[in-house]
């Protein structure tokens, strides 16, 4: 059944579905503006991030990236097995530390283009003010993780 416009079951389209879809398009997007370095932007941003750290422990990436631990496995998993990534053991045995390696530098490097590339891409076509007013509201959104409040602060401008 459906709800005619002004009920209460008539809320307008759902945010959640229709970020995921702009999500899947901006993703794709970013990657085949990646592609010709050999990264998606998931890896790539994991790398930025890793890159930023130095070495980092597991941890606080998972929640940079508002991750579980076990998806920030399997995001890692191809990139130590391609040399980009090196997982260590931390000080305790409960934590891992995660740098980047230098054949993973140098993917980062070369990825760096396309990247910029796809940002002045979408800068373009949104418009500086709307595109500032889309990740302030991006991050706003953020806030609603559970482990939001746990996570370090990060740059809203791209």
């Amino acid at each position: 059944m459906t709800a005619k416009a002004g009920s209460p079951g008539a809320a307008g389209p759902c945010a959640c579905g229709r970020l995921r879809r702009t999500s899947r398009a901006l993703t794709q997007f970013y990657d085949d503006a990646l592609a010709p370095a050999g990264l998606r932007v998931t890896q790539y941003s994991l790398m930025r991030t890793i890159a930023r750290e130095g070495t980092a422990k597991a941890g606080a990436i998972a929640r940079t990236h508002l991750l579980d631990r076990t998806a920030l496995s399997r995001a890692l998993d191809p990139l130590v097995e391609r040399g980009f990534v090196r997982v260590t053991a931390g000080r305790d045995a409960r934590t891992r530390e995660v740098a980047l390696t230098r054949e993973g530098v140098a993917a980062l490097d070369a990825a760096a283009a396309g990247w910029k590339r796809a940002q002045a891409a979408v800068a373009r076509r949104l418009g500086r003010e709307r595109l500032d007013a889309f990740l302030a509201a991006l991050h706003d959104l953020e806030s609603l993780h559970p482990d939001a409040g746990a996570r370090p602060a990060t740059r809203t401008r791209p």
